[in-house]
């Protein structure tokens, strides 16, 4: 099964100080591979327009209902998640997280995820600015992310 998370709404390259926020620049967000190689899928100018990943996961029915599973799939059964990564990419190119969101699997609603399962595709839409106008970090659950398939 194929998961597409579309990106809006960026904060920019550039984030001033602020209470609690030290200010970045050079900033970029992508996903992050489980087991902590360190490796990005999709890193992203924070100042794009928008972004799009694909991801590939496997569904394995449970008791319980779905388990999704793949090498952006973080987390044990019960409670998956998708980190969307922030960081400052330096001269060489080097990324260094500062921030990440927990885009949460378990919060897809049952409806959405049975189809998505039986037509190969789920959606995630949301914005990747919060309030302060810095990167989205922390739990992201619906109304913040929004998840559909291809026929909704």
């Amino acid at each position: 099964m194929l998961i597409f998370i579309e990106g809006s709404e960026l904060p920019g390259r550039e984030c001033e100080q602020a209470p609690g926020f030290p200010g970045y620049s050079n900033i970029h967000v992508g996903v992050q591979r489980r087991g902590g190689t360190g490796e990005m899928l999709g890193l992203t100018a924070a100042d794009a327009s928008s972004v799009l990943w694909e991801l590939e996961v496997t569904a394995i029915r449970t008791e319980s209902g779905w388990d999704l599973r793949g090498p952006f799939v973080q987390g044990r059964p019960g409670g998956r998640f998708v980190y969307l990564s922030w960081g400052t990419v330096d001269e060489a190119g080097v990324f260094s997280m500062f921030r990440r969101a927990k885009l949460w699997l378990e919060a897809i609603p049952a409806d959405v995820l049975e189809r998505a399962v039986a037509g190969g595709v789920l959606v995630a839409r949301l914005g990747l600015t919060d309030a302060k106008r810095q990167p989205l970090c922390a739990s992201v659950r619906p109304p913040l992310v929004e998840w559909t398939t291809p026929a909704n």
